[in-house]
């Protein structure tokens, strides 16, 4: 059977009865959602929160010592990698006016955001247990990077909360179907 998909084709305006101009919005595009407005600013919050932890956590010389802090990088990293790829996908279909509300799209974007933003969150948690240890526990930030682990932590944290959201309203219209 073959039957044309919004995925597919341009999804088009229904027309306006009170002669405006104004745009109505479909009840399953929800802002937050891949290909609206609201889940391109999810992903660029995600990429570029995720970005700075892994910026500020690669330029110190003492973080390859400290498991924690790799697995922060690596983390931050496969988020910045997932984050740019899902927003250069939700630009093209704001572009050319694409609904993603197919259900393979939504399962892969699903499974994406759940997997990373787990990993993200686990990162940062570890990362702040090592920051938390030195800090308060050793007295030893004289001698370590404190305010940069525990930038690059927070950031982290900020990274997983933007990607929190994606992943709640992907997981929800996956389920209401």
């Amino acid at each position: 059977m073959n039957v044309s998909h919004a995925s597919v084709h341009p999804v088009e305006d229904a027309p306006t009865t009170d002669g405006g101009n104004a745009l109505r919005v479909r009840m399953k595009d929800l802002q937050g959602m891949p290909g609206t407005p609201g889940g391109l600013a999810l992903r660029i919050s995600q990429f570029v929160f995720a970005s700075a932890a892994l910026v500020v956590m690669a330029t110190t010389s003492d973080f390859p010592s400290v498991t924690a802090f790799c697995y922060l990088v690596a983390a931050a990293g496969l988020q910045c990698v997932w984050s740019l790829s899902l927003a250069v996908v939700d630009i093209y279909a704001l572009l050319v006016r694409r609904s993603l509300q197919n259900h393979r799209v939504v399962s892969f974007f699903t499974v994406g955001d759940g997997m990373t933003s787990t990993l993200t969150f686990a990162a940062a948690c570890a990362s702040a247990g090592i920051t938390v240890l030195i800090d308060n526990d050793l007295g030893s930030c004289a001698h370590n990077h404190c305010t940069q682990f525990e930038t690059a932590t927070a950031m982290a944290f900020i990274s997983w909360f933007t990607s929190l959201p994606s992943f709640l309203l992907n997981f929800w219209s996956l389920a209401s179907r």
